[in-house]
């Protein structure tokens, strides 16, 4: 009577390693290292011009315009009231100054946003090119 079991030959045990999943494994990382590289571009070098401008052009002062639209509505011009048409007008003037002053939009905290939003059309439908939010610090 014998405890042990007999094993045949082909019932027999594998003893090695099962390299399939290995290999799987190994094509999936490089597959994303290959991805991942990151792409050799082509350049060619480019020269920077030189600037013309001097020392004072550069610290040259630009005018700023203040404007404010108040919680109400109404619109100022450098701390005078203005209606919209003569807004248009002061406007299409400054956009055809040289240089061009900086204009300084300040909203009231209550003003409707529209209001704002026109105002900043109208500017930018006059040609002005400098518009600055002024904001107040909490």
């Amino acid at each position: 009577m014998a405890f042990g079991q007999q094993i045949n030959d082909e019932e027999q045990m594998m003893a090695e390693i099962n390299m399939t999943p290995f290999v799987d494994v190994m094509l999936v990382l490089l597959i994303i290292f290959i991805i991942a590289m990151p792409v050799i571009t082509q350049s060619i070098t480019v020269e920077l011009p030189k600037a013309q401008v001097t020392q004072s052009e550069l610290t040259e002062h630009v005018e700023s315009i203040s404007l404010q639209v108040m919680a109400n509505g109404q619109i100022k011009w450098q701390q005078q009231d203005i209606d919209i048409t003569a807004l248009k007008a002061n406007l299409a003037n400054i956009a055809q100054q040289s240089p061009q002053p900086s204009l300084q939009l300040q909203g009231a905290a209550q003003v409707p946003y529209e209001k704002v939003v026109q105002v900043m059309a109208l500017a930018q439908n006059s040609g002005v090119t400098s518009l600055n939010f002024v904001t107040q610090l909490p």
